[in-house]
């Protein structure tokens, strides 16, 4: 009998470190088992601000450039009709309502992911396809294009902007809408990825600038009021944001299809980098101006 519950306690054994092994394994060939040796953004908030401080600010400058919105009605249509975007808000409803409602249709339907697969079509009705089909969620830029092409065909002038750091080695940036309010006559951020969007302490949702200029002056800021609760914690946000607001970057030109490749009509000739003054941006393809009265005036 001895003999006997030494062999069951020995194959017990054995069954207990392969099933330690297989879960060692299951997780390791994840791409979130992983050991991050920095510093977490929040515990590097400081240095995020003081770069915005210590940046100078932005100059007028004679750059030329322009930064066009352009409509396609008959596109418009097909996306209105294919997402039933009058279902989302009412028709008399103001352009903020209505950005709104299109952020937090995109925001509950499609989590963030860093997608293994690159959607073949990127363009709103593609990309909800992606998401049936292929895998259910996608990063920030693809969240962007998705929001952007809704908000135009909803009639509503838009545009995706890449945020991103001061340091040239941090491969990490972020991209979110803006939507031009014309009852305010101001730009104001919405970020589906995230699911947020900032606003001043009385409720004014502030655009991309604003915040920028809240970080440098100290000026509090609400997180999400009237939105859906993000995914990070609200101070690791500010941090994140604090880092991706040092430049921006955004096509001269954007229309339905503006990255889908596979439509060769679209125009992609430059994008328009704001930056502070002095400051030598990154990546190829860049019309520069310090200019940010350009930059962020009212759509075209």
């Amino acid at each position: 009998m001895k003999k006997f519950f030494n062999v069951c306690r020995n194959v017990l054994a054995v069954i207990g470190l392969i099933a330690v092994l297989a879960v060692v394994l299951y997780f390791c060939r994840k791409p979130y088992f992983e050991i991050d040796v920095y510093p977490s953004y929040l515990a590097r908030m400081e240095k995020y601000v003081d770069l915005l401080r210590t940046s100078g600010p932005f100059a007028k400058d004679t750059a030329s450039y322009s930064i066009r919105i352009i409509q396609d009605t008959v596109r418009a249509k097909e996306i209105r009709d294919y997402f039933r975007l009058d279902t989302l808000y009412a028709p008399d409803a103001d352009t903020w309502t209505k950005a709104l409602a299109i952020g937090k249709f995109v925001a509950a339907n499609i989590p963030h992911d860093n997608q293994r697969v690159y959607p073949e079509q990127v363009n709103a009705i593609g990309l909800w396809e992606y998401t049936r089909n292929v895998a259910p969620a996608f990063n920030c830029r693809l969240h962007s294009i998705l929001t952007f092409e809704l908000m135009l065909a909803a009639g509503l002038d838009a545009r995706f902007i890449t945020c991103l750091p001061e340091d040239r080695d941090d491969n990490d940036c972020h991209v979110v809408n803006e939507v031009w309010l014309p009852e305010s006559g101001k730009w104001a951020m919405v970020d589906t990825d995230e699911k947020r969007y900032v606003s001043d302490l009385d409720g004014v949702p502030l655009s991309l600038r604003e915040i920028r200029e809240h970080f440098i002056s100290g000026e509090k800021m609400l997180l999400y009021p009237s939105f859906e609760k993000g995914s990070t914690r609200k101070d690791d946000y500010y941090a994140y944001l604090a880092k991706n607001t040092y430049w921006f970057s955004c096509w001269g030109e954007l229309s339905y299809y503006q990255e889908d490749l596979s439509h060769e009509d679209v125009i992609r000739d430059h994008y328009v980098a704001l930056v502070p003054p002095g400051f030598e941006p990154f990546g190829s393809g860049n019309l520069v101006t310090t200019d940010a009265d350009r930059f962020w005036a009212p759509p075209r």
